[in-house]
Formats: C-alpha cells, structure tokens, sequence
C-alpha cells in the first residue's frame, strides 16, 4: 500500500453534519474542515436524504483524494456507499475512523482495522463489527468548533420498525457519565441533550430511573438546561409526574418532545413500538398539567397503513391541539438496514391532508405530513 503520510486530512463539511465532525475532529490531530472536495484524505458523514447528492459530488470531484464515509447512510448501505467510496466506517466511528487514517498514513494492513469496509479484487471486504464504545473516553464535542447538544445516551432497546438506531448503535442503551456532561455543559449556552429517550438516562431504557435523572439535572448549570426537547424527545410510558417535577425544578423549557407515531393501536403494534395509544393522551394530559406543551411526532404514510388508521392518528391530533399540545408530522422515509427499508409509504388520505393542512395554518401542526 502507498504510504500518504503527509497528506492532509479534512471533514466535508455540512451543516447537518457538525455533530458529527464535532465529535470526531478532536481525534484526528491537525485534521481540518472544508467545504467542498480537497486532496488528500477526505471524511463524510451523512443520512439517506443527502446521499445522492454527496455521490454526486464525489463521482464529479477532480481531486486526488482517499475518499472515507460513515454516519447512518454508509453503515447501511456499504456496497452502494462504496461505489464512489474507497472505505466505510460502518456504525461508530471514535475507534474505527482514528485506526484506520494510521494505517493509511503508515502503509499498515487496512484489513486488520475492525468496523470497515472496501473493496479488494471487485470483492467487498467487511472487517467486522466493534462492540459499542464507552461514551466516557472520547470527546462529546469540540469546545472550538461545537456549540450545540451533547450526546448523553446510545443505543435502544426497543426495535421500532422504522428506525436504525438500534442497527446504528445497538440495542444496549449506554451513558455518558454525569461528571463527563456537566463538564462539556460549561462550555454552552443553553444546554441541549442528544439521546433517544432522554427520560431513559441512567437506565436499561425500558424502566427510568427517576434518582440517575435527578443527579443528572443538579449537576447542571441551573435553568440553563433543556431537557427532553429537540433534538432529544421522550416516550410517552416514560412521562411521570416525579420527571415532569424535576424538569420544571432544574430546566429552562416550558415544552417536551414525545414520540407518538400513530394514533391507531394496530399500527403501533405493527411498527413495534411498544406502547400504547392510552400512553400518548396520558403523557400529553401529565405534561399539561405540569405546565408543558407536549410537542408529539406522528408519522403518517406506514407501510401497510389503512385510511381508518390515518383518521384514529387525525383524531388524536384534533383532541391533542385542542387540549392545547402541538404535533409535529413527518411522511414515511424508508430508511436503509431498518425492517421497513424496502417497503413503500401508504398513500395519504385527501381528507387526511387537507384537515392537517387547516391545523397547520392555524399553527396547531408542523412539518410534512404528505409526499406532495
């Protein structure tokens, strides 16, 4: 292999992708940010919706470069990724990314570098999946560049059927300690969280723990804090009236993001959620009486979704906007290594679409609730 030891090494910048680089900069020293193709090493991050066009630009790109990708898109789909890829990080990269730029730069053998993948002879080579990383050795961000969350959490033990977080990041929830976060919270304004569940600190992500949540919050810079909102959110079940009173006690925000998917039970069974329609309008009617705003994520166009469970969805959005809640939407997306990945999006009603859409102009509903 060809020794690149002096070649520089720079992130593809994107705006949706400065966790990530965030996260990783630190371990690369002299490594650097650039908006567009440089020679040399090049890294990108980057889910479904932006994969055309970054496969675009590096098919087009007339640098001479060793191109690498991870993030959610190229873990699930290496063999595509690696069309336009010389190598795939695939799930976590904090071990992964740091091994492999060394072999490359010291002409050492790439396919003892667990967690990636390339190809070799038109052949592809997959080295093997890592185990999850203690969130406690690497960096949440770097304080030069990143302003923004701090992940807190890993991993799910649930296996919705649309999501690849537990593909991603496996299905054993893992902790950043709470020492590690109040350090890294000293470094922002407001103090924002990323994890899957936020109300599951602490815990096996099936049963919280109210007293790990507590510690957490006291640790914090007094209602500066932001918990349990974007880019976080919390499952209903999970909504008690102890986490509701440590929240309004320690934090600055007046609302909570829940995740509710569907109004209709048999499409909450289908996508595996594990919880109930009876969790969502109980969550919703505790936060309320907290003084929240529950903000609740539906999806509407599941595989396999009828119009009589569009209409049950429709029907808890009208009594949770009435109640005084908001609703965020969001259209099916089959995302890659998720059980629904190859199914396509149930059409959406008209009268579906056009209430959401007089609930969306009276500022009741955001987001995208139809393909069109």
């Amino acid at each position: 292999m060809e020794i690149i030891k002096n070649n520089p090494i720079n992130f593809r910048y994107f705006k949706k992708n400065m966790q990530s680089i965030a996260v990783l900069l630190p371990l690369l020293p002299g490594a650097d940010i650039a908006e567009k193709p440089h020679d040399g090493i090049m890294i990108y991050s980057f889910s479904s919706p932006q994969s055309e066009s970054i496969f675009r630009e590096v098919k087009q790109s007339k640098t001479s470069s060793i191109y690498i990708a991870g993030g959610p898109h190229p873990s699930s789909r290496p063999e595509e990724t690696l069309q336009y890829f010389d190598y795939v990080v695939v799930g976590e990269g904090e071990e992964t990314l740091p091994e492999l730029i060394r072999a490359l730069q010291n002409g050492g053998d790439i396919s003892s570098v667990k967690g990636i993948a390339f190809k070799e002879n038109d052949r592809i080579v997959y080295t093997g999946k890592r185990d999850g990383i203690d969130l406690d050795r690497y960096p949440a961000f770097d304080p030069d560049i990143m302003h923004s969350t701090i992940e807190i959490t890993r991993g799910c033990p649930f296996a919705c059927a649309y999501c690849s977080t537990p593909q991603l990041f496996g299905h054993r929830m893992r902790h950043r300690s709470i020492d590690v976060i109040a350090k890294y919270a000293q470094f922002l304004g407001d103090v924002r969280f990323t994890s899957p569940n936020a109300f599951a600190y602490g815990s096996d992500g099936r049963h919280p723990v109210p007293e790990k949540i507590e510690a957490l919050l006291k640790a914090l810079p007094y209602k500066r804090a932001f918990f349990g909102t974007f880019p976080s959110e919390v499952r209903p079940e999970f909504i008690s009236d102890r986490l509701l009173e440590l929240v309004s006690d320690y934090c600055a925000n007046t609302t909570l993001n829940m995740g509710g998917q569907s109004g209709s039970q048999r499409m909450l069974d289908m996508i595996n959620r594990g919880h109930t329609v009876e969790d969502i309008v109980s969550g919703a009617e505790k936060c309320l009486s907290h003084g929240f705003t529950p903000v609740v994520d539906f999806i509407f166009g599941l595989p396999y979704e009828t119009e009589d469970d569009q209409h049950e969805t429709l029907k808890l959005i009208k009594w949770l906007t009435g109640k005084g809640a908001k609703v965020h939407s969001h259209y099916f997306m089959p995302l890659p290594g998720t059980p629904f990945e190859n199914l396509v999006p149930a059409p959406l009603s008209g009268e579906v679409d056009r209430i959401m859409g007089e609930l969306a102009l009276h500022g009741k509903v955001t987001g995208i609730w139809s393909k069109a």
